[in-house]
């Protein structure tokens, strides 16, 4: 039977691992609700400037004065909310990924330190690059295209009918009903939201897959010779996180393209360094170089089945 000591000094270290971890917890939250603070009170200016692209959007397709509508006595004040709860937690990140570090950085060796902490750097600061690709590039882009095509008809027939900009439209009482766009604040910070979201995680790529070199679990080789399902894998993440229209599509299909190829460079450098290390440490042998050279699943096979046919193949020569 176990002495009820070692049980006891055991379960010491947890305790301090999990009072640790509460309280890397507590911080992180008071930090996201501090940043949630400041975003809320400069809530109006942030949810302007999300606004902006559809704003310059209904401007250059005619419309001096934009205007959007709430049609809930509360859908203003839980727009700021959501607004809010991103731009806390963007905010509050630089202090929840120090907390992350502290938790976890007494329990790595040095090498894993000097792996995880540059991406925990790059994380970040790739994210807010592809939030500001989205806002000032795709988001514009996309609402251009569908607010385009609905006033594209009444384009169309002024061109045929003759009636260009100046000129007088005599059959003006006959167009029939017209379809003017009212946008309601909600369902447009939602689609700018979800792009931004979209944008700023694809653009993690390189680091999650530079990541899973470091440590291992990727290959160069590996990602070259996984493109095309790479390439179906994108299109589909490309179909559903983006609105219904072939451009922005294909701006984010190319952009997660080619951070899969940066991410291929990267991971190729790693093994290039990871070699001249091991070769400097004189731990590096030819049959390295040819067990890259072989997929590691089919060698994980064959020894599976000379293990299975050893025995067999020994009592035959026997």
């Amino acid at each position: 039977m176990s002495n009820p000591d070692d049980i006891d000094d055991s379960s010491a270290p947890l305790i301090e691992h999990l009072a640790e971890l509460r309280t890397r917890l507590i911080r992180s939250a008071l930090a996201f609700v501090v940043g949630m603070v400041i975003c809320f009170t400069f809530g109006s200016a942030i949810l302007d400037f999300l606004l902006v692209p559809i704003e310059k959007t209904m401007r250059q397709l005619g419309d001096p004065n934009p205007v959007m509508i709430y049609t809930a006595p509360q859908e203003y004040f839980f727009t700021l909310i959501r607004i809010s709860m991103v731009g806390g937690l963007a905010l509050s990140f630089p202090v929840i990924a120090h907390q992350l570090w502290r938790f976890v950085a007494p329990g790595l060796y040095r090498n894993e330190k000097e792996a995880f902490l540059p991406f925990l750097i790059a994380s970040p600061f790739l994210f807010l690059l592809g939030a500001a690709f989205a806002q000032f590039v795709v988001i514009p882009l996309a609402m251009t295209f569908f607010l385009g095509f609905a006033d594209l008809p009444s384009y169309v027939a002024a061109l045929l009918s003759g009636t260009g900009e100046g000129a007088v439209d005599t059959n003006a009482t006959d167009t029939g009903i017209d379809i003017v766009f009212t946008g309601k604040v909600n369902e447009s910070l939602d689609i700018t939201l979800k792009m931004i979201v979209a944008f700023g995680l694809c653009f993690q790529l390189p680091v999650l897959l530079t990541l899973l070199g470091k440590a291992g679990l990727a290959t160069a080789r590996g990602l070259r010779s996984t493109r095309k399902y790479a390439i179906v894998g994108i299109l589909t993440v490309a179909a559903l996180v983006t609105p219904p229209d072939v451009t922005t599509q294909l701006i984010l299909f190319t952009v997660v393209y080619g951070l899969y190829e940066i991410s291929i460079f990267l991971v190729a450098r790693v093994e290039k360094k990871r070699e001249q290390r091991l070769r400097e440490e004189g731990l590096w042998f030819e049959e390295d170089d040819e067990e890259a050279a072989h997929d590691p699943l089919m060698d994980e096979f064959d020894r599976d089945e000379e293990a299975e046919d050893g025995p067999e193949s020994t009592g035959k020569d026997g």
